[in-house]
């Protein structure tokens, strides 16, 4: 039994300017911000529990 193997490569190559690394960077940034900022203030308990051990671990206060 042979087997047969390919060295193809894939030349598909994604390239992306400096301003949309940028844009995808502050949207990254700014959903992250959303996000702790909501499981951080939250007065809701069911998203408090949730995300408390989380929070105390990376030393983000919640309390």
């Amino acid at each position: 039994m042979s087997i047969i193997s390919s060295t193809r490569h894939s030349t598909a190559s994604t390239t992306s300017t400096l301003s949309q690394r940028i844009v995808a960077a502050i949207g990254a940034s700014v959903l992250g911000a959303c996000l702790v900022y909501f499981a951080g203030f939250s007065h809701i308990d069911a998203v408090h529990n949730a995300a408390h051990d989380t929070r105390h671990s990376s030393a983000f206060p919640c309390h």
